[in-house]
């Protein structure tokens, strides 16, 4: 079956249509995003300095076309992200670090391990941040047809910033979508959740300080509920009706909570009855990229909290990683601290 998957990928970008490195129209499209950038109150000037550079990147197109979130099954795409390697990895960086990740979670109400999976799985602890040229890989995204509305407007709200004097312009290299920082910040999560949490009278998204807290910051608004579940691993029964299934990401529909779905779920006795008025939804994550995937497996009865983590990354898998790697890290943090404790009572 994978091999299948990785042909069907290979396939399907041999025949896509290549680019050139500057392709017929997107001189064009410039002069038409300057007269939208102008607009939207962008200064003539900035416009020029900043984009005077820009490039269409091919690449990009590419890394938009083959995420491993269209071709990698579930139990493929979370192993790879929550292997034992990244936990030794994110309990080393508590321990460098552990002042400021108690008092960010602290203030916030949002869990150390939860910050800790998201920047495990995002930039691999800050050491993996993205060397890509965020300007032309955000212009070749907006001169591109798939996403161009939501490139362009991610764009003109980095040109703001930029205007603004929030954020250096000859920093910004990170992920081939545009994304930021040691948590990847989109430009529209820069403008509505980044603080200056050291006080430097600066934002600076790939220092630890400002990072850490703004990404508490940003699940604290949106509405994580530190204590809830993210999601239960389930067995589903064949009676369940098909309507309940959830496949995509783009929005989780037939909601009911979790007494209700109780009838459907083989394995229910491992579902704590205290979460039983919580709203829910079923996914099965694998049918939307595997063809003859079976309909019931894997599935999971998914939580608000879950469905915080798709606002941050709309992808039923990246979700489930994260919380998975949330889990892993409760159960080694917990060993580490109460040892921590038992020395420090001893002594």
């Amino acid at each position: 079956m994978k091999l299948i998957n990785y042909l069907f990928i290979f396939i399907f970008l041999s025949f896509t249509p290549s680019f050139s490195e500057n392709p017929t129209g997107f001189n064009a499209w410039k002069e038409s995003f300057k007269k939208t950038a102008l607009e939207n109150d962008i200064s003539e000037e900035i416009f020029d300095i900043v984009m005077a550079d820009i490039k269409f990147l091919p690449d990009v197109i590419k890394y938009d076309r083959y995420q491993p979130e269209f071709y990698e099954d579930t139990k493929t795409y979370i192993s790879k992200r929550t292997s034992s390697k990244k936990v030794s990895k994110g309990i080393d960086f508590y321990k460098k670090n552990t002042d400021l990740i108690n008092t960010v979670e602290n203030l916030y109400n949002i869990e150390k391990e939860l910050l800790l999976a998201l920047m495990g799985i995002e930039t691999n602890f800050g050491t993996y941040v993205g060397k890509m040229d965020i300007l032309s890989s955000l212009a070749t995204l907006s001169f591109d047809k798939r996403r161009s509305e939501f490139f362009s407007n991610e764009l003109i709200i980095l040109l703001k910033l930029i205007e603004k004097n929030q954020i250096d312009y000859k920093t910004l290299y990170g992920s081939w979508a545009g994304a930021f920082g040691f948590f990847q910040f989109m430009p529209s999560t820069m403008k509505n959740y980044a603080i200056d949490f050291d006080k430097n009278n600066s934002i600076d998204l790939k220092d630890i300080h400002d990072a850490y807290a703004s990404a508490a910051n940003y699940l604290n608004k949106i509405g994580w509920k530190d204590n809830e579940p993210c999601f239960y691993k389930v067995e589903l029964s064949n009676e369940i009706p098909k309507k309940y299934l959830n496949v995509s990401a783009k929005k989780l529909h037939d909601k009911k909570k979790l007494k209700y779905f109780r009838k459907y779920i083989l394995n229910e006795n491992l579902l704590d009855q205290k979460f039983d008025d919580l709203t829910t939804s079923i996914i099965t994550p694998d049918k939307d990229i595997i063809p003859d995937a079976e309909n019931l497996s894997p599935a999971y009865i998914v939580f608000d909290n879950y469905e915080i983590i798709l606002q941050w990354n709309r992808s039923l898998r990246f979700s489930l990683a994260v919380c998975t790697l949330k889990e892993k890290f409760e159960n080694e943090l917990w060993v580490f601290i109460y040892f921590n404790f038992y020395i420090y009572c001893w002594l």
